[in-house]
């Protein structure tokens, strides 16, 4: 052995730095913001809309998908009324301020983010004249700190209203011309991760669009529905859960006046577009109180209330 001593060395420290061992959902009202949905119709808190801009003046309606042309001062005032509605029943507005100037559906914001207790899901639309209108919804959540947990991405499409919460564990998801199987299989790994653990997948007609103008929640135990384009699983489903279907009495007022497209402020109580007395008398009679709102001009669109409401927070 050397007689040289060998000098002593320090040894390198360990970890400092430790985890905090939290969820999301236990940091989000400290860090980001009180967010978070998983129902349809618990107290509605705060949404997400887009008041018509310079998009809905002088465009090529029938390149957009609308119905007709529209008035942009109509459009505008019926917007305006459901978002006064809103916030008087309490609920905070957050309006998307930036658009593309070619793109008029924007104003349909449920489509373009979905919901859930950790945050949203930035969605991708399916139709050419819509896509990019997700970039500004990024950006306006990530302004006011909702968490953004999933972005569809690649080749999948998936719209916000191809998904709707039934309870926190259960959620009815759809595939269909606006839903590729890679955007429904990716929004189904993040529900699942997250907790849920009953998927109805719910195939959607030809010839419709979304969930939300076929099926929707009233109440936590009372949807309403275009009965014959729902499938029997999902009606099944939804009734060994003790739901209660209401079957829309209208044809018209199912496909024209979308009478099922409407929002829940909360348990019981809707707001609905005006010019659908059927339903509106059904909703009624089953106790529950119904909010019209004049809203033709919108529908010109193909959309309703719910298409123009993206919920951020409920309960």
């Amino acid at each position: 052995m050397s007689e040289d001593k060998v000098k002593d060395i320090d040894a390198l420290p360990g970890e400092r730095w430790f985890p905090k061992e939290t969820t999301l959902i236990e940091d989000m009202k400290s860090l980001w913001g009180d967010w978070g949905v998983c129902s349809e119709v618990e107290p509605l808190k705060a949404a997400l809309m887009r008041r018509p801009g310079k998009e809905i003046e002088n465009f090529d309606w029938a390149a957009a998908r609308f119905k007709a042309s529209v008035s942009p001062e109509k459009i505008r005032a019926q917007h305006d009324a459901l978002a006064d509605i809103y916030r008087a029943h309490g609920v905070e507005v957050y309006y998307v301020e930036e658009a593309r100037e070619d793109r008029p559906n924007a104003i349909f914001c449920r489509d373009l983010i979905f919901m859930t207790p950790e945050g949203a899901i930035v969605t991708r639309p399916a139709m050419e004249a819509r896509r990019g209108e997700e970039r500004y919804v990024a950006k306006k959540l990530a302004d006011i700190g909702v968490p953004i947990i999933r972005t569809v991405c690649g080749g999948a499409t998936f719209e916000g209203a191809m998904g709707l919460w039934i309870d926190r564990h259960t959620v009815v998801l759809a595939s269909g011309v606006r839903t590729n199987r890679e955007g429904y299989e990716m929004v189904e790994s993040e529900l699942k991760r997250m907790g849920v653990t009953d998927i109805l997948h719910m195939q959607i007609p030809y010839g419709h669009a979304h969930i939300d103008g076929l099926l929707n929640m009233v109440s936590e135990d009372v949807a309403m529905i275009h009965a014959s384009q729902v499938p029997y699983d999902v009606c099944n489903a939804l009734k060994r859960k003790g739901i209660k279907l209401l079957e829309c009495p209208s044809r018209v007022e199912a496909k024209e006046g979308l009478a099922i497209n409407f929002v829940a402020i909360k348990p019981g109580q809707i707001v609905m577009a005006a010019g659908n007395p059927r339903s509106q008398e059904l909703l009624e009679k089953n106790g529950i109180e119904v909010i019209p709102v004049e809203f033709d001009e919108v529908l010109k669109g193909y959309g309703s209330i719910h298409c123009c409401t993206g919920f951020l927070k409920r309960g």
